[in-house]
């Protein structure tokens, strides 16, 4: 078997065996990538803290045909986040990030601009910047890359820009103006425009500075969470964690 390398993160890893490791990784060159680390839980292993959820490491695997994990045969850490990680509300964030990921992108299709996207968020975390507002970031990005996010500027049925009250319709698929909404249950702040355009044009900011203010990013919060579960047809287990 030929061994293959890819420039990778680590989504997450569960036990598997006595002595081996479950893992998910998004790779640059690859997309969504599973494999099993043999040896990965004895002590002094190979792996190192190469493992840990978020690192950005160089994979090394061997592939086997008809196999749908790979099984890896080491990992050169290039970044560990360790200082993020250490931080129980930025852990659970990151494990949201990975479960997004896991969700949204397929198996073995190549998303660079998902790969490019949560290394950025990752490394914005790590110089300081604001943990509630990257999230949103990377909410409405995923939803971007994945051609879920309704256009929050005009209402889906008479087009014409919506500047105050406004609701997702039922299907998730447009926003509705107050004459012309089927259904008030979901509300759409009216600064959700704003912020996707603010988004659309910049990176993830690398300092503490916030864009957008708590109750302002309470309410987008909201509307895009709404989606990502629409759109996934289940609440994110590790969404749960990060509201309780």
């Amino acid at each position: 078997m030929p061994l293959e390398q890819a420039e990778a993160i680590v989504l997450r890893t569960s036990p598997i065996g006595d002595q081996d490791k479950l893992c998910a990784f998004l790779t640059r060159e690859r997309g969504l990538l599973r494999g099993v680390a043999k040896g990965a839980r004895k002590f002094g292993n190979r792996f190192g803290s190469a493992l840990e959820p978020m690192s950005h490491v160089r994979v090394f695997f061997y592939e086997k045909e008809r196999h749908d994990l790979v099984t890896v045969g080491n990992c050169d850490l290039l970044e560990s986040f360790f200082d993020i990680r250490k931080d129980l509300p930025s852990s659970l964030t990151m494990a949201y990030f990975g479960e997004l990921v896991e969700e949204f992108v397929p198996a073995h299709a190549r998303e660079e601009v998902v790969f490019r996207l949560l290394l950025a968020v990752l490394q914005a975390l790590r110089d300081g910047a604001d943990l509630a507002f990257l999230t949103r970031y990377f909410e409405a990005w995923i939803l971007q890359v994945h051609g879920v996010l309704p256009d929050a500027g005009k209402c889906k049925a008479c087009r014409t820009a919506i500047v105050d009250a406004a609701w997702l319709g039922p299907r998730r698929d447009g926003i509705y103006c107050e004459r012309c909404t089927p259904s008030k249950k979901d509300a759409v702040p009216k600064e959700l425009h704003r912020f996707l355009h603010w988004v659309r044009r910049n990176p993830p900011p690398r300092t503490a500075v916030e864009p957008f203010g708590p109750a302002e990013l309470r309410g987008i919060q909201a509307a895009l969470q709404t989606l990502i579960v629409f759109h996934l047809e289940h609440e994110p287990r590790s969404l749960r964690y990060i509201r309780d």
